[in-house]
């Protein structure tokens, strides 16, 4: 069956709570709590991205890598982070997930974009062998030019990875 990148998207939306927090002393040595740990985001987006190629390829997925991650703003305890998770390339047996994350001021509504991600999964058979994954079918011209940049970096990596065997 032919899917569109519409049909993966697959979203997470979270309150971070002091457990998601990097702890901080304030200068009387007491321990507060600072901004969302970097780590507990990844997690987030990791489970997004997993969950987009899931909805793509109705299999078993590993993630292969993560291969961008931008942090362009901090996110504090008590916001609301909103990760939308869509496939944006299909390979044979792999495929590139892009991850778009939001925070939102739950007082204010005002929301920002916290960061973007780039991950690359493989689809699993019953065996845990790589399998085919379904193929894609670009509609719209933003899904058309998301699928050019995904195929530069896709060939990027290919190179990247013969430079790093020799």
């Amino acid at each position: 069956m032919i899917k569109t990148p519409s049909d993966s998207i697959a979203e997470i939306i979270e309150t971070m709570r002091p457990r998601h927090a990097n702890p901080t002393w304030d200068s009387m040595d007491k321990i507060e709590l600072g901004n969302v740990n970097g780590g507990a985001i990844l997690n987030l987006i990791d489970n997004a991205a997993g969950l987009a190629a899931i909805r793509h390829c109705r299999s078993r997925v590993v993630t292969a890598s993560m291969d961008e991650m931008h942090f362009l703003n901090p996110v504090k305890v008590g916001e609301l982070l909103i990760l939308k998770a869509r496939v944006n390339y299909v390979g044979r047996t792999s495929l590139e997930v892009g991850v778009h994350v939001v925070t939102e001021n739950l007082s204010t509504g005002i929301q920002k974009t916290t960061g973007t991600a780039l991950l690359t999964f493989v689809c699993l058979d019953d065996e845990g062998k790589p399998s085919e994954v379904p193929l894609m079918n670009y509609l719209t011209e933003e899904d058309k030019l998301i699928y050019d940049e995904a195929q530069i970096r896709v060939q990027q990596r290919k190179d990247n990875r013969r430079n790093r065997i020799k």
